[in-house]
């Protein structure tokens, strides 16, 4: 069973309210809750759940911090295993009653079948595998499953969710009012997505060969010998973003450390990126052209080089890069839970919250006619868009230049 619908709906809650009522209703049963990475259940299913599902003197509570918790032990015996597909090893082998899975749009469809050969406890009267997700193109494999009749698809509405609508009077509440004003401010496949819950296709993509599937890969170790760059876009209002990339020894380039956050300074995100880059030799930071951002890297021991902007050349660099090459790998990937951490406003505001995100609606800007140019980006939600063309055409354009430093 998948819960399918608009952003806010309450898909997450009603699928954990579900899981504890399970564990109470018949004890000793095993239920499971996962994602494709377990880091990212940590503020998202399980806050969600230690908030507003479980009660506090329910004895399952225990000091324990989120990410570090294995599961929930209940008095009656019941117990609800936490964990993710990257690392499944422990948690394919064991058996379960009830599986949620949270955002099952990210997983594969093996993942989902994998899943439901360990569906045989026996201790509920039933077994079964649900999962949540917000809508993505109507190809994917999740979608066409359901319209083959073998998974159930549940759509649920904003009108479900009794926060953002009073079924009495029939009419939004001042928070829903507010949450649906961000919503419509929302433009193209995201809007008609996270708004209307529609299973739709964004036109004009810009990078139609990226595919999460393919280039969107589990974290492991970059070796020490391995090439690294950094990429940057600058921001304070719009996100700043900051990329890590390694070059393996054919030339494969990967993303493995992001930032991408608003409302803070150069200064600030200089501190961290020299935090985080500290035993590392970065061959170059790629940068955007503001000299006053630019030198304020330097005045912080970040020398850079300004980036090659031509956007047309830049992006079929990358397309070029997406396509899958002899071998059947592309020549770049992006590491799963890349972003250090996720700023929260852009949660809010139902923003991308890392390059990966941006990806599936950076699309064309529209001709007259009404299709797409293919000549210009829609400038909207594209800071790790422009910073992923950055890097690639430092290493694949033209000779870069030298780092120089710059004063004020």
């Amino acid at each position: 069973m998948i819960v399918s619908g608009s952003a806010g709906t309450g898909k997450s809650r009603t699928c954990l309210e579900k899981m504890n009522d399970a564990a109470w209703k018949y004890p000793g049963m095993r239920g499971l809750i996962i994602r494709k990475t377990r880091d990212s259940l940590s503020e998202s299913g399980l806050q969600t759940l230690e908030r507003y599902v479980l009660e506090a003197d329910d004895g399952i509570h225990q000091n324990i911090q989120r990410r570090m918790r294995s599961g929930y032990r209940y008095p009656n015996g019941s117990e609800v295993i936490i964990g993710g597909m990257n690392k499944a090893e422990r948690i394919m082998s064991t058996e379960y009653d009830l599986i949620f899975v949270q955002e099952a749009i990210e997983l594969t469809e093996d993942d989902w079948e994998l899943l439901t050969t360990r569906l045989r406890n026996g201790v509920m009267p039933y077994q079964q595998i649900m999962g949540d997700t917000n809508p993505a193109q109507p190809t994917h494999w999740l979608k066409q499953r359901c319209n083959q009749g073998r998974t159930l698809l549940l759509e649920s509405r904003h009108e479900d969710n009794p926060t953002l609508w009073n079924q009495q009077t029939g009419e939004w509440t001042t928070e829903g009012e507010k949450y649906i004003a961000k919503l419509d401010n929302l433009t193209g496949a995201r809007r008609q997505r996270l708004r209307f819950g529609k299973w739709v296709q964004a036109e004009g993509v810009v990078y139609e060969g990226w595919d999460p599937a393919i280039h969107l890969i589990d974290r492991f170790d970059i070796p020490l010998d391995w090439r690294r760059f950094r990429a940057i876009d600058f921001g304070f209002t719009n996100a700043f973003c900051c990329q890590w990339w390694a070059l393996d020894d054919d030339g494969r380039a990967y993303m493995y450390r992001e930032m991408y956050h608003t409302q803070r300074t150069v200064k600030v995100h200089s501190a961290k990126i020299n935090e985080l880059s500290d035993g590392e030799y970065i061959e170059a930071t790629i940068c955007d052209h503001d000299a006053e951002d630019r030198a304020t890297l330097v005045e912080n021991g970040i020398r850079n080089v300004g980036a090659r902007k031509a956007v047309q050349p830049g992006i079929q660099k990358v397309q070029e890069r997406l396509k899958l090459a002899a071998d059947g790998r592309p020549r770049l990937f992006v590491l799963r839970d890349s972003v250090v951490e996720v700023d929260q406003s852009l949660i809010e505001a139902k923003k991308p919250t890392c390059t990966a995100q941006e990806a599936d609606g950076y699309i064309w800007e529209l001709a007259k006619e009404g299709r797409a140019s293919k000549e210009q980006p829609v400038k909207v939600d594209d800071h790790g868009m422009d910073t992923l063309r950055y890097f690639v055409m430092h290493i694949d354009g033209p000779q870069p230049r030298k780092a120089r430093s710059f004063r004020r």
